[in-house]
């Protein structure tokens, strides 16, 4: 009998391709052939976002493009936004099964009980108490690691509907962490990426203040790991105590993504965020006064409700001050079960367009500048792809670096002279 074919498609965050990386292995360690969706799959899942409204049309898009290519297909949409809307997807003809977070790590038992009998039964996320492993997990990857070492999120900003698609926070067991890595350093792979929903709450469901910062003081021990790289990060888990123990760890690469949201007080207080403007100032101060390099990237959201022509101003100016590198900004959608759904004062579309196009002329300008200050100087990168002689790769700080070479530089640190400033990237010669 012929393998049956399945195709995913992956949609937001590490944390979804990580999960879809260890589902097309269980699948495929069951006998099942994981293809592209162009090669007519019989099962095709769809690992769903729902951050944005933009997150759940993408989401239906591509459901809909499934059966145009293949009719016959058995359509499953997983994760985040089947978790909140599971009945609304269930409306819909091109979907055939509808399952949530908790159901990913029993992919192939729901696949074939719905090939059986047309009907599964799932549990609610929220009863959730501790972290679910997918078992073992190997990498294709050749330079970098997605690990996810945490789930779940109890800090119910009033936009943001990821606690109800989540659940309580849950972190994973150190040891079963560090050993995936120690497996993946073994594989020639040089960097990692630590990701979860909020892995700024990791360790606080343990009983032995075992934290963040003590998982990485332990990764940072790890032979073979040349990088390790943190997912967006709470910003007030970054403090003095935090600082002098990070410092230490050689192995941290100095690229910070603190997500702002803000950058007026007023604004921070209605979305439900924890710190003011002033305790986020001090945090970047800190930050830079310990590296020389770093690099801070955040999050920012544009026509929150409310959000007057004067709230805007302050967070332009506040943006203005700090000078991320790169700020990827989001439009205010509403997200029906949140808070903020409710609040008066909901921003017209253009208005929304107008403050995000200011912003990201903002975002442009701040990485063209930073950039400009390595010209002619040395450094360090990660070469992690080719495409017709050029090497694509990262600075230890997260700047895209490109260089021609004759030689196969993937998978090599190299270090190259920077050349030539593009709008986002560097041009750089090898050494």
């Amino acid at each position: 009998m012929e393998m049956e074919k399945v195709a995913f498609i992956t949609l937001g965050c590490k944390v979804n391709q990580y999960e879809t990386n260890a589902m097309s292995q269980k699948l495929e360690q069951t006998g099942y052939k994981i293809v592209e969706l162009e090669d007519i799959p019989d099962i095709v899942i769809v690992n769903t976002c729902t951050v944005t409204n933009m997150s759940d049309r993408k989401s239906r898009q591509m459901i809909r493009r499934i059966k145009e290519i293949n009719k016959d297909a058995i359509v499953v949409a997983i994760g985040c936004y089947a978790q909140v809307a599971k009945d609304e997807l269930e409306k819909i003809d091109e979907i055939d099964l509808v399952l949530g977070n908790n159901e990913k790590k029993d992919i192939v038992k729901f696949v074939e009980e719905f090939q059986k009998n047309k009907k599964v039964e799932v549990e609610d996320v929220m009863n959730k108490k501790e972290f679910v492993e997918f078992g073992e997990i190997t990498y294709t990857q050749k330079t970098r690691a997605v690990i996810k070492v945490q789930d779940g999120c109890d800090r119910f900003c009033s936009y943001c509907i990821i606690p109800y698609a989540r659940g309580r926070v849950r972190s994973r067991k150190p040891e079963n962490i560090i050993s995936e890595i120690k497996e993946i350093a073994k594989n020639g792979i040089q960097e990692i990426v630590i990701t979860g929903i909020h892995i700024a709450s990791y360790g606080k469901d343990f009983n032995n203040n075992y934290t963040l910062i003590n998982l990485l003081e332990d990764l940072n021990k790890i032979e073979g790991i040349k990088r390790i790289r943190l997912g967006s990060i709470e910003p007030l888990w970054i403090n003095k105590e935090t600082i002098e123990r990070l410092k230490k760890l050689e192995k941290v690469c100095h690229h910070f993504h603190l997500s702002l949201q803000s950058g007026c007080d007023e604004t921070l207080k209605r979305m439900n965020r924890r710190y003011t403007t002033e305790d986020f100032r001090k945090i970047v101060n800190l930050l830079r006064d310990t590296y020389e390099d770093v690099i801070l990237t955040t999050d920012i959201i544009v026509g929150f409700p409310e959000e007057s022509e004067e709230e805007f101003e302050e967070t332009f100016n506040f943006l203005k001050e700090i000078k991320f590198y790169k700020m990827h900004i989001f439009k205010y959608s509403p997200r029906r079960g949140t808070k903020a759904a409710n609040m008066k004062g909901q921003i017209p579309g253009n208005i929304k367009e107008e403050r995000s196009k200011k912003l990201i002329e903002l975002s442009n300008k701040n990485q063209k500048e930073y950039n400009e200050k390595y010209t002619g100087k040395e450094l360090e990168v990660l070469f992690e792809e080719e495409k017709n002689g050029v090497y694509k790769g990262h600075t230890k700080n997260y700047i895209l670096v490109e260089a021609k070479s004759n030689e196969n530089l993937e998978n090599k640190i190299e270090k190259v002279i920077a050349e030539e400033i593009q709008d986002d990237y560097i041009l750089a010669k090898i050494i």
